[in-house]
């Protein structure tokens, strides 16, 4: 079998390969959302060295996960005596311990954990076992212990933050976030799919950077048959991802997919309390958690309005898969011979593109920087809203940068399959959002508008002195 090219994780990689060669035991946390890539990264840094793997089953008993485990010594070491469960968790690593003794650590052996959440069912002791393996075994030995888990709340909570014994026991500590632009492109590439820019953004604006699902990507089809092939038709692997995504995330994860269904529907974000409202959650400490495990998981951002305070924070979905299920897969299920060919010509496409686009410049704001020059310059990434009082007009302005050389650079997203044109009134629109905001903030910073759209500005007497910057998909990559 031809092997998978390794792409992107470079700084990652780094730290896992660095682990190898220190003189003290290292225990390695790896967080990422599902279908992320977590496993095949550490199976391909550390390959051979690989001494012990065992990988937890979701929703399986205490029990079951034990059998699982003698299974896993079974399978690296194949002359064991072992015939019998262990009775607990404690015992099952007095069993790895007595194992892992027979392997010559000359070279330093990696021992790996995967989605450690499952691992640790309820009252299994689990964790306790753990902190015995290293704290009286392992933390001696020439060896690199590797938690890995899909959960991020939970490993933050139970191993990053633990108060018993594996409390501050993590030397190094990874979150694997999902392809950007510029690995989705090599990624592509590496199977022998060659699409252009604007192709793969279609693609990314619907399933974002996650590798498990542009795998389906096949070579020969636009974006829009792709897309209708994988989240469409009836064997299309995203057709139903979604109803199992959070689930196996999180327990209870109603509250979750209220948020996200919630967030769905917003374009412009929700604070704490809308979230509440429009979810239909009670108010509470509970809100505040799910909205932080969806933070930390990577499918949800919080963005503080310019010159606001952490109480003014807005709640973004970010997640371009769930964003695009809800929208689209979803509310066209029970609707024969829909395909995504005929959704993508209607208004709420339109609607959608916009605000997916806006989501991916939000999150390559580097790139953005680098493109305008001022990567080198410290500043801040925000937005600002000013709601409209009686006669007076109010405005949005979904992402702005701040910057310390006295400028801010006000940021308008234009997601179109051709050159944009302003018109004399959007040329409007933006000269008063631009008013509105020089007299709600009082800033004596200059302020220039930047316009980022798929392929340029088609210049005209309304463009000229007021667009101050253009970037193009391009600059995104």
């Amino acid at each position: 079998m031809k092997a998978i090219p390794f792409i992107g994780r470079k700084e990652e990689r780094k730290v896992l390969e660095e682990a190898l060669n220190t003189r003290e035991a290292e225990m390695i946390s790896v967080i990422g959302r599902r279908r992320v890539g977590k496993t095949f990264l550490i199976r391909t840094v550390y390959k051979d060295r690989i001494s012990f793997e065992i990988s937890g089953i979701q929703n399986a008993q205490g029990d079951e996960q034990l059998r699982n485990f003698v299974q896993q010594i079974k399978e690296f070491f194949p002359s064991t005596k072992l015939k019998q469960t262990p009775k607990d968790w404690l015992d099952a690593f007095f069993v790895l311990i007595e194992h892992l003794k027979t392997v010559s650590q000359k070279e330093k052996i990696v021992v790996f954990f995967d989605e450690l959440p499952w691992l640790s069912t309820h009252k299994s002791g689990f964790l306790r076992a753990l902190s015995y393996f290293w704290n009286s075994w392992a933390e001696k030995q020439n060896i690199v212990v590797v938690l890995c888990g899909s959960a991020a709340s939970w490993m933050i909570k139970k191993i990053l933050r633990n108060k018993g014994g594996l409390h501050n026991r993590v030397t190094k500590r990874l979150r694997l976030k999902p392809f950007t632009l510029t690995e989705t492109e090599d990624y592509l590439r590496s199977r022998n799919v060659f699409i252009d820019r604007y192709q793969l953004l279609q693609i990314y604006m619907a399933m974002g950077g996650i590798p498990h699902y542009l795998k389906e990507i096949k070579n020969g089809k636009s974006a829009v048959q792709n897309i209708n092939q994988i989240c469409f038709s009836e064997d299309g692997l995203l057709q139903d991802e979604f109803e199992s995504l959070y689930p196996a995330l999180f327990d209870s994860a109603d509250y979750h997919t209220a948020i996200i269904r919630a967030l769905a529907e917003k374009q412009n974000g929700l604070s704490r309390s809308e979230i509440s409202t429009q979810a239909n959650l009670p108010e509470g400490g509970n809100i505040s958690r799910v909205l932080l495990e969806l933070e930390e998981s990577g499918f949800i951002s919080a963005y503080r309005p310019y010159g606001k305070r952490k109480k003014g924070t807005v709640y973004r979905l970010t997640d371009e898969y769930s964003l695009f299920y809800i929208r689209f897969i979803e509310k066209n299920k029970m609707r024969k011979n829909t395909n995504w060919i005929a959704l993508s010509q209607t208004q709420g496409y339109k609607i959608w593109s916009g605000y997916a686009f806006e989501n991916i410049c939000l999150k390559h704001i580097e790139n953005v920087k680098k493109a305008l020059g001022i990567e080198g310059i410290h500043s801040v990434s925000s937005s600002f809203l000013q709601k409209g009082t009686g006669g007076e007009q109010g405005a949005q302005i979904d992402l702005l940068i701040d910057r310390n050389d006295h400028v801010i650079n006000l940021i308008e997203t234009k997601f179109y399959n051709t050159e944009f044109t302003i018109s004399k009134e959007y040329a409007a629109r933006l000269r008063e959002k631009m008013r509105v905001f020089q007299e709600a903030t009082q800033t004596k910073k200059h302020l220039m508008w930047t316009l980022i759209t798929a392929f340029g500005i088609h210049e005209n007497q309304h463009s000229i002195g007021l667009v101050a910057q253009e970037l193009t998909i391009e600059d995104l990559f």
